[in-house]
């Protein structure tokens, strides 16, 4: 797996994945953390989570398909 992910989408997808997760408990009521937000709070968790997996691992599969790279290449590797 070539990473394809650079530094600054790496730390934005971190940073927005940590905000999604905390988004349920942030708006939270009496009820509980997610009767707030419904469904919207656990799509939320499950999409911030993927966020950080991607950018911990440096991959994301979705720019595979697309064809997005936003990592320089590295032209010591290809040579």
């Amino acid at each position: 797996m070539k990473s394809n992910v650079g530094k600054i989408d790496r730390a934005l997808r971190v940073i927005l994945g940590v905000v999604l997760i905390a988004l349920p408990f942030v708006v939270a009521t009496e009820t509980g953390p997610f009767a707030a937000l419904g469904g919207f709070g656990w799509m939320a968790m499950i999409a911030g989570a993927i966020m950080i997996l991607t950018g911990g691992m440096r991959f994301c599969p979705l720019y595979r398909i697309l064809g997005i790279r936003t990592c320089p290449i590295d032209t010591k590797s290809a040579r």
